[in-house]
């Protein structure tokens, strides 16, 4: 449990967002120096996130999505704009969203909102996303946070919505990284939290072709 390592909750917070002011808002400073992976990366989410878009009674809408932790924009533009008709970005740092600006090119117009906000601190609207992507971002919250913001997410959900985690998972516990001030959990303590959120879990994925030396990285869809 965060509650182990987490000595000081607000230097948790004001350390990752000092560590990330720091970081060049590029997809390589995104993905901590791994920017190679991130084809990899988006053409296995795309794949994960299109059973749930395929015809049928329970189908998930593609009318808005909110990509949490978007950092620079890569997720929306090459996975989010490509399938739904708006999305909306929050991130902490407040650089990185000027940058998705730019970034986003011509598509960016399709982007409704920008929230410079810590996920501790953000509200989803109610009833308003088909899908909430959360990718490499929920080792910056404490366990009570986090549980705490997937309540909120669920109720930010249309009908027959999702909520996405894309993460790295430790083996066994929970581990602390000082550099930015970040926790890595194991597969059971993300469960637990998603089952204590009130949400259920409709898949769950191991990332495939990633590099050998990073964690292990899982995708769950909840609802």
């Amino acid at each position: 449990m965060t509650s182990e390592v987490v000595e000081n909750e607000f230097e948790f917070y004001s350390k990752a967002k000092k560590y990330w002011k720091d970081v060049p808002a590029t997809v390589d400073g995104m993905l901590g120096g791994y920017g190679h992976i991130s084809s990899i990366d988006i053409n296995s989410s795309r794949k994960f996130l299109q059973r749930f878009l395929r015809d049928g009674p329970n189908r998930t809408g593609t009318t808005r999505a909110l990509d949490c932790g978007a950092g620079i924009g890569r997720i929306t533009k090459r996975l989010l704009l490509p399938l739904f008709k708006t999305v909306d970005m929050v991130d902490v740092t407040e650089d990185f969203l000027t940058k998705a600006k730019s970034y986003l090119g011509e598509e960016g117009r399709r982007v409704r909102n920008y929230f410079c906000c810590g996920l501790q601190d953000f509200s989803p609207e109610p009833n308003s996303y088909d899908v909430i992507w959360i990718q490499w971002v929920i080792g910056h919250l404490t366990d009570n946070h986090l549980s705490d913001f997937l309540k909120r997410c669920r109720a930010g959900l249309r009908p027959n919505g999702i909520v996405v985690i894309k993460d790295n998972m430790a083996q066994e516990g929970v581990i602390m990284d000082d550099v930015d001030s970040s926790v890595c959990r194991d597969l059971d303590v993300v469960r637990k939290i998603i089952r204590r959120a009130g949400l259920h879990l409709l898949a769950e994925e191991r990332q495939e072709n990633f590099p050998d030396e990073i964690y292990h990285v899982y995708t769950f869809a909840m609802r």
